[in-house]
């Protein structure tokens, strides 16, 4: 049978076809469940009338009550406007319609009372509100009537179109009463009333028209609650699946190619390197498949936790590799792993999309019959050609930039699934560790290895810039090199931001050869010239290297001292610190420059002054994606979540999220395959569910 939630919207009376092709579009509502699914993103207390004296430019939307004494049109043509003056007894309000004009003055009557509803603004040292909500004052919609009013997110096309919030009210309060007594409970008795949660219809009719504060707070939590405990119920469940799958190889032991790296290592393990070496043993040799994800900070020597996992294969007769996004990285990689392996027997080797094809063939070869031990390398691990005579662990190091196709084709190299170790700089705020990486145990390094000092962060404007020259000089006088970066590669007509194509002739101006050399990076560039211009920077030839982003991740140049971010404020929090964690890897004073122009919004600022107040990655995570939402806690919103959450919010409902998961945990340990009676309807609604949830860590 079909459930009413599956119709069409256009069925809803007062949809149609026009309409509901216009909701798809704009607002992605197709179905009635579609419909009710959309939370406003507010609400506002229509109880309460405000005085027109009262207002002011920082009010939202408000509520009025007066009489109108006038109305009139000004303008012509397309500027032509209907204005007409409420009075309150306190003082006058314009209401100002640019469309639907001839309708508005048939409906508006001069002398009457009504009951406006809008955001007041301010033209001309006037108060307005455009395009209100206007009610005659004896006839107003008893759905609103002392209550709160949601507030739905909207488009322009959709107002210009007549589909106000007050037409999207009455949609919503048609289509509950059409779904009264039909919409199915989908958490089980035991959990409502272990979790004291509202039912589910009492809680959809409150989120949309709520009877009090706290009946929506209520019926919030309900929601949100459910979201969160499917989401991860989906996550836990294919950990199960996983923990259960076919065995994995067995590292028995730590040998002596590990024991001589682990003597031969420049600095000492910090506590937390320890630890994480600790709980990757315990994974490699549990006979179940290592799936764990290390998180660490720039600096906090993940590498060294990979190349000694990579050593624990090898003592046990097996191959591994590393994957990084960028030549650079794994170049960075492999010359590294030399000064460890000093006095062993491991061979190593490189393949990057630049290997040349002689070299590339006894590479190939070397795999295959497994003469080579360990390889690092780019994307060119994952073409067809390249097989592995046993291959038992897999480290991908800045896993977010490869797709799950790209690492599946790797780990279908092996014969058994091989243990997993992907690793990332980027600090992931702990909530959505949890939900984006549901699947994978997480390690954590939390320490700087000895020697790494904080780097000085200061904010200066576009009217310090002869300052920054100087002092640029003064350090490349010491004997160190800059980093100055862009964030644009060329000009763009909407933005008023430096590029690096005017930052470096700027540069090269400030800084002319051929006492100063100026090398350039940029994502455009053919390979062969990035490399050239890298190397000149990385081997001390150049004093200066302009750059955009793309030396956020895999640049170790010890000797450089500072970092100046060219239009700071474009950047994310998570962005700015990756950038800044380029300097201060020697062992002299580093500094990180963040250049703004004069005027700065209040988010950039905030952000801005974060960096300047601490240099611990996890911090700025958390703060990143209370400002810029989870979905962009990387600065970029080209991918966003890999699920769509209706009315959770990651970044504020994590002790939500910590109850749904530990409900989650004990439902499966208890019932893992959800066959008992009690738990039937959680496996119906999860094989019902809207969203699916894409594993980001499953990589089979």
């Amino acid at each position: 049978m079909t459930c009413i939630l599956d119709t069409d919207i256009k069925f809803l009376p007062g949809v149609g076809p026009r309409r509901s092709e216009l909701l798809g579009k704009e607002l992605g509502i197709k179905t009635f469940r579609d419909m009710l699914y959309t939370f406003p993103f507010r609400y506002v207390d229509r109880s309460r009338f405000y005085a027109v004296r009262d207002i002011d430019s920082t009010s939202s939307y408000i509520q009025v009550r007066g009489r109108i004494t006038s109305i009139s049109k000004a303008g012509t043509g397309r500027s032509l406007r209907l204005v007409a003056k409420l009075h309150d007894g306190t003082g006058a309000i314009d209401l100002v319609f640019f469309k639907g004009i001839k309708w508005i003055e048939d409906k508006l009557k001069v002398g009457e009372e009504y009951i406006v509803f809008g955001k007041p603004s301010v033209f001309n040292q006037t108060y307005n509100f455009v395009h209100p909500e206007v009610d005659p004052a004896s006839s107003v919609n008893s759905i609103r009537t002392g209550t709160m009013t949601g507030i739905y997110s909207s488009t322009e096309t959709l107002h210009n179109s007549g589909i106000s919030n007050k037409v999207l009210e009455k949609m919503m309060a048609q289509l509950l009463e059409k779904c009264r007594g039909c919409i199915e409970e989908t958490l089980p008795p035991h959990i409502l009333v272990q979790k004291k949660l509202m039912p589910l219809e009492e809680a959809l009719c409150n989120a949309h028209f709520p009877t009090s504060p706290q009946a929506l707070s209520q019926a919030q939590r309900r929601l949100k609650f459910e979201e969160l405990f499917y989401l991860e119920l989906s996550l836990l469940k294919q950990k199960h699946i996983r923990m259960r799958a076919e065995s994995a190889v067995i590292f028995k032991r730590i040998g002596e190619n590990f024991n001589k790296t682990y003597s031969n290592l420049p600095f000492p393990l910090t506590g937390a390197q320890k630890r994480v070496l600790k709980e990757i043993r315990s994974d490699v040799a549990s006979g179940m498949q290592m799936n764990r994800l290390l998180q660490g900070d720039v600096g906090s020597g993940k590498t060294m936790v990979a190349i000694l996992a990579a050593m624990m294969a090898v003592d046990n007769g097996y191959q591994a590799c590393i994957m990084a996004p960028t030549e650079v990285l794994a170049n960075q990689h492999y010359k590294g792993i030399f000064k460890v392996i000093a006095g062993t027997d491991v061979k190593v080797a490189l393949l990057t999309g630049s290997t040349k094809a002689k070299e590339r063939e006894e590479i190939h070869k070397g795999l295959l019959d497994g003469t080579i031990n360990i390889i690092f390398g780019t994307h060119a691990l994952i073409e067809e050609d390249v097989r592995f005579r046993n291959l038992a662990l897999a480290v991908i190091d800045e896993q977010h930039r490869f797709g799950v196709e790209q690492r599946s084709r790797l780990w279908s190299k092996a014969e058994i699934a091989p243990h997993i170790l992907v690793m990332t700089a980027t600090p992931i705020p702990r909530t959505l560790a949890m939900t984006l990486y549901g699947d994978l145990d997480v390690s954590v390094l939390d320490e700087l290895p000895p020697g790494r000092k904080p780097v000085e962060t200061v904010h200066w404007t576009e009217t310090q810039r002869g300052t920054l020259y100087n002092f640029m000089r003064k350090q490349i006088g010491m004997g160190r090199q800059v980093f100055v970066v862009y964030p644009l590669i060329k000009e763009s007509e909407k933005m008023d931001y430096k590029n690096l194509e005017e930052g470096y002739m700027a540069i090269t101006e400030a800084f002319p050869a051929p006492k100063y050399v100026t090398a350039v990076v940029h994502g455009q560039q053919k390979n062969e010239n990035k490399a050239f211009d890298m190397n000149l920077f990385a081997s001390g030839k150049a004093d200066i290297l302009v750059a955009t982003s793309v030396i956020e991740v895999g640049v170790d140049v010890p000797n450089a001292s500072v970092m100046v971010i060219e239009s700071a404020e474009r950047f994310g929090l998570s962005q700015l610190h990756q950038l800044r964690g380029r300097v201060g890897r020697g062992a002299e004073k580093s500094y990180c420059i963040l250049m703004t122009g004069y005027k700065l919004s209040k988010e950039s600022k905030q952000r801005l002054d974060l960096m300047c107040a601490t240099n611990d990655g996890f911090e700025l995570a958390e703060a990143d994606m209370r400002m810029r939402g989870p979905g962009d806690f990387e600065g970029t919103r080209q991918s966003g979540l890999a699920f769509d959450l209706k009315i959770s919010d990651l970044a504020k409902d994590s002790p939500i999220l910590e109850e749904a998961r530990q409900l989650g945990q004990a439902v499966l340990n208890e019932d893992p395959d959800l066959s008992e009676e009690k738990n039937r309807l959680l496996a119906k609604t999860m094989s019902l569910m809207k969203f699916e949830v894409k594993d980001f860590s499953n990589i089979s």
